[in-house]
């Protein structure tokens, strides 16, 4: 298990390693930070007026209006475009520096333009299945939540590597998934416990933050404005490390989609550290 969080932790830094060479990746993850948010404002402001006037009353059974299902659609379909759109960026531009080339930020968006068709499909399917977990949640109190947690736990391990599938294969959503939990059981699932890593890397990156924070509250008794003035370089410097932690995600993703399906190691990673991440556990007990 220590192993296997090491390695995790080294593939964590080759990721930011990368984002450090090519620091404009980040700008993906703040331009999909953006788009959502003018997604979630475009939604919510008429809907707050519909509820002002009293147009959003609850059924008989407890549960919201038929219509508001209509609604969480689209929503989740305009979200999910926007994050798959700028994710599918990224990749393309990270694919492209694991090759050795010097991609520009017009070159992601060109490239995820490219791939239009699937990148909406996929937001279709993702919509749908957002929907169904918001009935499910809705349909009982408790069990709908617990129920609808796991199906959504569930999804997202199964569609681990459709992004990238979707850029590179160029396939539909539903042989993305396929394809996506074909590359997860030749893999033994082990790409999944590069997350604790990036958990880990990410926390220690984060922390003068929390402590940034800490110390606000302590220098408001003293001093209002410069306790404030703390408190708003904390939320700054959170926010900036949400956007890096974003992109190192997706590099993460791109770098263990190329060694998965192609067996080429991506330029900035180790071989070793990245062959281990793969190696089935027998094998690895063997050596």
């Amino acid at each position: 298990m220590w192993d296997r969080i090491s390695n995790s932790f080294e593939l964590a830094r080759s990721s930011w390693d990368v984002l450090r060479r090519d620091k404009k990746f980040v700008v993906f993850p703040i331009a999909s930070a953006i788009g959502c948010t003018l997604v979630l404002a475009t939604f919510a402001l008429p809907l707050a007026v519909v509820a002002l006037r009293g147009g959003m009353q609850m059924q008989a059974n407890g549960h919201p209006p038929w219509w508001t299902y209509i609604v969480a659609f689209a929503f989740y379909f305009c979200n999910y475009f926007v994050i798959v759109f700028c994710n599918a960026a990224l990749i393309s531009c990270a694919l492209m520096s694991f090759a050795g080339e010097e991609p520009t930020l017009g070159d992601g968006f060109r490239a995820a333009g490219a791939r239009m068709p699937q990148i909406l499909a996929w937001a279709l399917v993702s919509a749908t299945v957002g929907v169904v977990l918001k009935a499910i949640e809705n349909a009982h109190e408790r069990g709908g939540e617990i129920i609808s947690a796991i199906l959504g736990t569930a999804w997202t391990v199964v569609t681990f590597f459709v992004v990238p599938v979707l850029v590179v294969e160029k396939v539909g959503p539903f042989d993305a998934i396929r394809r996506s939990i074909d590359l997860l059981k030749r893999t033994w699932g082990e790409a999944l416990v590069g997350h604790w890593g990036l958990g880990l890397f990410m926390f220690l990156l984060m922390l003068p933050g929390f402590l940034a924070f800490g110390l606000a509250f302590a220098v408001l008794s003293v001093s209002v404005p410069a306790g404030v003035g703390l408190i708003v370089l904390a939320i700054v410097y959170l926010l900036a490390c949400g956007a890096i932690s974003s992109a190192m995600n997706t590099i993460f993703l791109a770098a263990l989609y190329q060694y998965a399906s192609y067996k080429t190691v991506p330029l900035g990673f180790d071989r070793h550290i990245i062959e281990g991440a793969f190696q089935p556990r027998n094998a690895r007990r063997m050596i």
